[in-house]
């Protein structure tokens, strides 16, 4: 549905017996060159966003934990099915220097690589990053993701310090999470018009700035 929703056509297959459905898919299109957005193209004063909420991680592991509640039973199901096709609006705008989704490595993995690829410093403001319903609580319980500490592990060289909290959330895999943009100020109100006419939230996560001479490329702040 989703697909036919897009206009994309699936063709061929094979089959795999499992006691979970899985599927994969090699994906080819075209785009025009131009309005390309790299995740090595940002720019230093660009603000970030976020075209989700995250926490899909938690909310599948609370899931298979037992520990989900009846009125979270599709919540991570209907996050995942958000199409984030509102990436192609936000790549005609010149003035988002850098895009990619954030999936398996979290929001802070993937900030990691823009800041690598774009030779910039991150700062991340945890107190303005959105989390789904009952996310936190979750957390508590201790319904937390096994990749949540390997995504930790393998960035943390280059992460400030934080909380056990903040990990638990930064690091946590999204599977079909949303879109992370680098925005220069004067396309930031382009932006959020594009995304509330298309329906998409907007959320602010930080801002890029010039690498200095130290070694940690995101602080949370």
């Amino acid at each position: 549905m989703l697909a036919h929703r897009q206009g994309i056509a699936l063709a061929d297959g094979h089959s795999i017996d499992s006691s979970e459905p899985i599927f994969g898919l090699a994906v080819t299109g075209v785009v025009a060159l131009e309005q390309v957005k790299r995740n090595a193209s940002a720019k230093a004063g660009c603000r970030l966003f976020l075209t989700k909420p995250l926490g899909i991680g938690v909310l599948t592991t609370a899931e298979k934990q037992g520990k989900l509640k009846p009125e979270h039973n599709t919540l991570a199901r209907d996050t995942m099915c958000q199409l984030n096709s509102i990436g192609e609006e936000f790549a005609k705008i010149e003035g988002i220097s850098a895009m990619t989704d954030v999936t398996g490595f979290g929001l802070l993995g993937h900030l990691v690589e823009i800041c690598q690829g774009s030779n910039l410093q991150a700062e991340v403001y945890f107190s303005g990053i959105q989390t789904l319903d009952g996310v936190k609580n979750y957390i508590a319980e201790g319904a937390i993701p096994g990749g949540t500490q390997r995504n930790f592990d393998s960035y943390r060289q280059v992460i400030s310090a934080f909380t056990f909290k903040q990990k638990a959330i930064l690091c946590d895999p999204q599977t079909s999470g949303g879109l992370l943009i680098a925005v220069q100020p004067q396309a930031v109100e382009l932006a959020k018009k594009i995304a509330e006419r298309t329906n998409v939230a907007l959320y602010p996560v930080g801002k890029l700035l010039p690498m200095d001479t130290h070694h940690t490329l995101v602080t949370v702040v």
